[in-house]
């Protein structure tokens, strides 16, 4: 975490919790290093692994599967790509600065500094692609879908972002998400949506992938600025959830229609950019305005026979203050559909909502070592109820449970460092006939083995939060 936002928050629980890529598992960093979670039931958490390793930043798991990406203090430059379940280091990359974020999936490994990212190919580690002279990013502000699509910021003083295809190398389009710097973002877990919040945190819009094209946009609150803690959607793409340093979680629900207005929107797009652009300029103008209007006057007649005192009637009153156009945004945005209140604020919080045992659960892992399960009702919302707290401070002899009773493809810069048993055996005839460079991991050497074996992993026996969506295989890469 940087200084500017560990002061946004004011506290520090001295731990980093993250999640992995469908909820399934959680990593508790700290300066002991760092361990590993199942989430099991509502009722029990089980440590699946204790690193007793020096001071850790960064611990990204892959799935249910043995691959962890590592990141120290003392070498904060460095990745180490590790079999935990062996207790073994794969390899590790040097890079020119210090590392601010690790992503994952089944086809890349990106690693972001504050100027470049370095995206890898996750099966062999091979350097694949990175983006050079980047505008500053000091937190390491990046997403990645499980589709291989990157979004990344690419302006420090408005909150314009770049998405870029990974599996293809190549750039998709640029939104202009926010007129202030972009402070949290993220995918959908099938990556047709993009969440996004800038540093002002009183806005969150949701983005189509596909066209750019805005879904939703929420209004997280009205009277103060905040620092967005964190920003997930839901695994079915029906919720976003977002913390900030204020007391209240929000969560809010995505509607489908909203996705075929986009894409609707997206068309009428495409359609009206054969007109002339004087034409075009006129008939957005006009259409704007009349728009407004319209929305403003039905309100107001709806508001009107209910009695005169809703939103429209206020609406009305307001806008003989501000612009017309200020007035429409703020009334057309779309409320928190639930919420939490917290105990205190200042503390950072991870939050998602998964299925444990079949049941909607919110899950808040905090920056305190706590990791803490609320009940959440999808069917009316409302305030999420407290059900059970997890302690993940202490290393697990046995947890301790509360009960809540109520362009860039010049790789030269990047220093690759290999373990001796990954280096392959000099002069062998097959890798002089195959003409294969001394830094490449043979595919037959034991450390490339591991790395495919830490990838691969049984999908019928991982944790069943999702019992109900499991995710089909992957096609294995042969390392050349």
């Amino acid at each position: 975490m940087s200084d500017t936002n560990q002061k946004c928050f004011g506290k520090t629980g001295g731990f980093s919790i993250n999640f992995n890529q469908d909820y399934t598992s959680l990593s508790v960093v700290s300066e002991q290093g760092y361990r590993l979670f199942s989430l099991s039931s509502v009722d029990r958490v089980d440590e699946i692994f204790c690193s007793h390793d020096e001071d850790t930043r960064i611990a990204e798991r892959l799935f249910s599967s043995s691959l962890v990406a590592v990141v120290t203090a003392s070498e904060p430059h460095k990745l180490k790509v590790c079999h935990f379940k062996k207790g073994t280091e794969i390899c590790n990359y040097s890079y020119p600065k210090d590392i601010m974020s690790v992503k994952l999936n089944r086809s890349r490994l990106v690693v972001c500094l504050e100027d470049s990212i370095y995206i890898h190919n996750i099966r062999d580690m091979r350097l694949l692609h990175s983006i050079k002279n980047m505008s500053n990013n000091p937190v390491g502000l990046c997403t990645l879908s499980l589709s291989s699509h990157l979004a990344y910021p690419i302006s420090s003083a408005t909150g314009e972002l770049q998405i870029f295809d990974a599996g293809n190398l190549t750039s998709r389009l640029k939104i202009k998400a926010h007129d202030s710097q972009l402070s949290a973002m993220n995918f959908s877990f099938n990556g047709t949506l993009l969440a996004t919040a800038s540093e002002k945190g009183t806005v969150i819009r949701v983005f189509c992938v596909k066209n750019g094209q805005k879904v939703h946009e929420f209004r997280r609150g009205l009277k103060r600025h905040v620092s967005i803690g964190s920003l997930n959607f839901s695994i079915c793409a029906s919720y976003v959830v977002a913390s900030s340093n204020t007391e209240t979680v929000h969560i809010f629900r995505i509607d489908p229609k909203s996705i075929e207005q986009a894409e609707r929107r997206n068309c009428i797009d495409n359609g009206s950019s054969t007109t002339t652009n004087t034409s075009s300029s006129s008939n957005n103008n006009n259409d704007g305005e009349s728009q407004n209007g319209s929305d403003g006057e039905k309100a107001v007649a709806d508001d009107a026979s209910n009695g005169g005192w809703g939103m429209g009637f206020i609406a009305k009153a307001v806008t003989a203050y501000f612009p017309t156009n200020v007035v429409a945004d703020v009334f057309s945005q779309d409320r928190a559909y639930a919420t939490v209140q917290l105990a205190e604020a200042g503390l950072r919080y991870e939050c998602v909502i998964a299925k444990v045992e079949k049941e909607t659960r919110l899950l808040l892992a905090c920056e305190d070592g706590f990791l803490y399960l609320y009940d959440f009702d999808d069917s009316k919302g409302g305030e999420c109820k407290l059900i059970r707290a997890h302690d993940l401070r202490m290393p697990l002899h046995g947890i301790t449970e509360v009960d809540i009773g109520g362009n860039e493809n010049d790789t030269s810069v990047l220093n690759v460092t290999m373990t001796n048993s990954m280096i392959p055996a000099p002069g062998t005839y097959a890798g002089v006939l195959k003409g294969r460079p001394g830094d490449r991991m043979s595919a037959d050497s034991d450390r490339c083995r591991d790395l495919r074996e830490a990838v691969e992993y049984p999908i019928k026996n991982t944790i069943p939060l999702f019992d109900d969506m499991q995710f089909p295989p992957v096609t294995p890469i042969t390392v050349e």
